[in-house]
């Protein structure tokens, strides 16, 4: 598999792909990632968790990666959020959009970012020969991010941070 194209994975599902059961809001799910043998792109299906337990086994081909979560059931109420969030994850999904390598170190910062500020949470790694991709959910909409791990050491991060932190500030 050619992990390192771009990839447009779909948000979490409202039902379990094996039963068409619906999701309830603060039910367990388990979403795993499945190369597509045709196209070579990775598929999300989401099972419900008693379905995941009976087929998981026995899944042909199994799963890139999986991992569970909590299903929130879409919200419309329009919640007040720090602007610095939205606008280090719109930057995080425009430069995940454009895909351009001299973006890596970035897109990791402002991923790792996202965490800790729990809008993403990282959910499953993936080693290749060449290099360690870091698979992030978003806590919200369940879109799922695929960040190369740069291995920045620390005398890199300095650098790294000021760029973030200019791009935010709409530099």
């Amino acid at each position: 598999m050619a992990i390192n194209e771009h990839w447009n994975i779909k948000s979490r599902a409202h039902e379990c792909s094996q039963t068409g059961t619906k999701f309830a809001d603060g039910d367990a799910f388990f979403t795993a990632l499945f190369e597509d043998p045709e196209t070579g792109e990775l598929v999300r299906k989401d099972f419900s968790e008693s379905a995941w337990h009976d087929v998981h086994q026995s899944l042909d081909p199994q799963p890139q990666a999986h991992w569970r979560s909590k299903y929130e059931a879409p919200t419309h109420d329009p919640k007040v959020n720090v602007v610095e969030k939205h606008t280090a994850e719109s930057l995080l999904r425009k430069l995940v959009s454009e895909d351009s390598p001299l973006t890596e170190n970035t897109r990791y910062v402002l991923a790792v970012m996202l965490e800790r500020k729990k809008t993403l949470k990282q959910t499953a790694t993936r080693e290749t020969p060449e290099m360690t991709y870091l698979i992030y959910e978003h806590a919200k909409s369940g879109e799922v991010f695929i960040i190369r791990d740069p291995e920045l050491k620390l005398w890199e991060l300095e650098p790294v941070q000021r760029e973030v932190a200019n791009l935010l500030a709409g530099g």
